[in-house]
């Protein structure tokens, strides 16, 4: 069966409802401080709506075990069991943390492809750069200092360093980094958690981001590659191993090369299909949002074949039982 005649019988429409149904059971738990709830309440609803697809579905990126809490786990069978094979990058609940304390950018998240088309990762971290569309191929470079590729970026977008801006997650670990793109002379937006949208951030010239820097979870560096080979962008990642545990992990996934340097379309090969909803207010997607009659969700889906970017505002009436259907 081909690449094409596959990804079209699993229609557009149906992965928005997958992540829309994720994102409105994860919004009942906005600023009630739970993490572990939110997450679950975001799994199972994303389970039961790929459950419902007409597919062979196989989880290959899915929640890792840093959050604690129940995931759709690596190697997962979802779908009806009938219908094309199909790979899935997910993240029920981008974002944990923010929405338990009701933060801005909490996002559930899904990709798809033909088989074999997502980097089979274990749950470790990953080192990513990222920026977004119409700049010369090789811009910036993992291997290279951040103050090289600030000064490469800038002068491709016909700006001064002190003027680019930097989205890097708010974390400990990247005191140094920090430190490097200040003294460099840019700016930077601190995040305290959703690095699927800084990187996707990178590509629109309204969010005022214009590089991801920094690590974060391999599973969300693999959606967000799968995004960018949507909308256009570039991405390189490298995988971080700090025990042999990892390393025994990353090898049951069939890595070997543990320096290897990966590019937004290794980590994401073939036609893709990437779908979000915002679970609360965030630069790219709206939150949930409730009113006597229902909740309004607010969607975006892309696929990479096409190069189609659409935004899904959707009402939900209520039931007679009071349910958002």
């Amino acid at each position: 069966m081909s690449e094409v005649s596959s990804l079209d019988r699993i229609l557009v429409l149906e992965l928005v409802r997958v992540a829309e149904g994720a994102a409105i059971a994860a919004s009942e738990l906005v600023g009630r401080g739970n993490e572990v709830s939110a997450d679950q309440a975001a799994v199972d609803a994303m389970r039961r709506a790929l459950n419902e697809l007409e597919m062979e579905g196989t989880v290959v990126i899915g929640e890792g075990e840093r959050d604690e809490a129940p995931m759709l786990y690596i190697g997962e069978k979802v779908g009806s069991g009938s219908g094309p094979k199909i790979d899935i990058a997910l993240d029920p609940l981008e974002g944990t943390t923010i929405t338990a304390k009701a933060m801005p950018g909490s996002l559930a998240v899904i990709a798809i492809a033909e088989g074999g088309n997502f980097l089979n990762s274990p749950d470790v971290y990953m080192d990513k750069i990222a920026v977004g569309g119409g700049l010369p191929q090789g811009v910036v470079d993992l291997d290279v200092p951040p103050s090289e590729n600030l000064a490469s970026l800038a002068k491709a977008k016909g700006k001064d360093v002190k003027d680019i801006v930097a989205c890097v997650l708010d974390r400990p670990r990247h005191a140094e980094l920090i430190a490097q793109v200040r003294e460099a002379g840019a700016r930077i937006m601190l995040i305290p958690d959703g690095d699927v949208a800084g990187v996707i951030a990178t590509s629109s010239e309204e969010t005022g981001i214009d590089i991801y820097l920094g690590t974060g979870g391999a599973p969300e560096g693999v959606l967000a590659a799968a995004a960018l080979r949507c909308i256009g962008g570039q991405m390189q990642g490298r995988l971080i191993f700090r025990n042999d545990e990892e390393r025994g992990r990353a090898r049951n996934c069939g890595i070997d090369d543990f320096d290897r340097k990966y590019t937004m379309e290794e980590m994401a090969q073939g036609d893709v299909i990437f779908a979000a909803t915002g679970v609360t207010d965030g630069g790219m997607l709206d939150g949930i949002r409730r009113s006597p009659s229902g909740l309004t969700t607010h969607s975006v889906v892309m696929r990479a074949k096409t190069g189609t970017v659409r935004w899904i505002k959707t009402h939900h009436s209520r039931n007679g039982r009071g349910d958002a259907l």
